[in-house]
């Protein structure tokens, strides 16, 4: 999210926080100063003699406006607590800067306006009820992700599970697997991605919030060029990245829960998006393959090895896969209960399903949670 209320998907629309925690990218002691840079072109400096805060972000708010920066007010009064220390709402109160916060304020204004993602100059974002630390190298979490996870988490106290054993994979910072671990008391939380950068990002994010989840670098086995993903979880690439279902082997059939927020662009949606997005997420949680697809289709496949009879699997998807997501799935032969939801937005948002018994007869009917739009 790039604003206060708002905040980008991964193909750059504005969509609306779903919790009042996560409207913040708070002032943190973990996030550092981003380095002072020249003034952005066009800069006027507020009121003189001395500088005044108020006119100091009116001044900051133009200058975003004018880069085409989405939320310019939100933006400027979030960089302008980041630069002096204090509370977003306490800025209204606030007087003078001192000159080096000034300093530090035009500088921050003129990489936002060079579309930096926002995130990544505070150093944090809000997601659900935690504080994350994310930069470049991974994938900024969105609201929007939030209204998945608050359905997962719905849905395992619906059911009364007491120590559900639940599995993130596409993890990136960590998001995901932390705020299961954070509101269900008692889960085994385990988080895998195949990108070691991001993985440093959410190790940071399990020392930051001290949550309990175990981490592991493993391929889900997203196949880009548009085939079917192998059915355990990918091969080993380049790099000698094991497979997700050979790194959990221990948990195979095991699983209550797989929740994912996989890479889900399409194709022909290069070149079109925002800056913040794509030039600075990184490419591999973006693109999914030609019809953006390829995520749904791993992710599918590994939960299906993964998850008990009855467990549940929980994908976002991009809002123009409200039908073919799930119509994959229930092509799959592994899936009942197989439903698409909605964001606090009413776009098609994410797909969930039970895993149908091994071998057994008829459909497994897991209890279903409460949250978003289902049809």
């Amino acid at each position: 999210m790039t604003s206060a209320a708002a905040g980008p998907d991964r193909a750059g629309a504005r969509v609306r926080t779903p919790s009042a925690h996560s409207q913040h990218a708070p002032h943190s002691q973990h996030s550092q100063h981003a380095p002072r840079t020249p003034h952005a072109p066009g800069w006027r400096p507020g009121a003189e003699p001395g500088p005044d805060l108020r006119a100091e972000i009116d001044a900051a708010a133009a200058v975003l406006s004018a880069a085409g920066v989405a939320s310019p007010r939100a933006d400027a009064e979030q960089l302008a607590a980041h630069a002096t220390g204090e509370p977003r709402w306490r800025l209204a109160l606030a007087g003078a800067m001192t000159p080096a916060e000034r300093e530090l304020l035009h500088g921050l204004v003129a990489r936002r306006a060079a579309r930096v993602p926002l995130q990544h100059l505070v150093g944090t974002v809000g997601f659900r009820y935690l504080t994350l630390t994310v930069g470049p190298g991974v994938f900024v979490p969105r609201p929007e992700t939030e209204t998945v996870v608050g359905w997962a988490i719905d849905t395992v106290r619906a059911a009364g599970w007491d120590r559900p054993v639940c599995v993130d994979l596409c993890t990136g910072s960590g998001a995901i697997a932390l705020a299961l671990a954070d509101e269900l008391p008692g889960a085994r939380v385990y988080a895998v991605d195949s990108d070691p950068d991001a993985l440093l990002w959410a190790k940071r994010n399990v020392v930051l919030t001290g949550r309990a989840i175990t981490v592991h670098h493993a391929d889900v086995g997203i196949d880009l060029s548009g085939g079917a993903a192998s059915r355990h979880g990918g091969t080993p690439g380049a790099a000698g990245v094991m497979a997700a279902t050979e790194v959990l082997a221990d948990l195979l059939g095991r699983v209550d829960l797989v929740v994912s927020n996989p890479p889900y662009l399409c194709d022909d949606e290069r070149g079109t998006l925002e800056p913040e997005v794509g030039d600075h997420d990184p490419p591999a949680a973006l693109w999914g393959g030609p019809d953006g697809l390829a995520g749904v289709r791993a992710v599918a496949a590994v939960a299906a090895d993964l998850l008990r009879d009855g467990g549940r699997l929980v994908i976002e998807h991009a809002d123009r896969h409200g039908s073919a997501a799930p119509a994959l799935l229930r092509t799959h032969g592994r899936w009942d209960d197989v439903h698409d939801h909605q964001d606090l937005t009413g776009r098609d948002r994410f797909v969930t399903a039970t895993c149908r018994p091994r071998g057994g007869p008829g459909p497994a009917r897991g209890a279903a949670g409460t949250a978003g739009e289902e049809r």
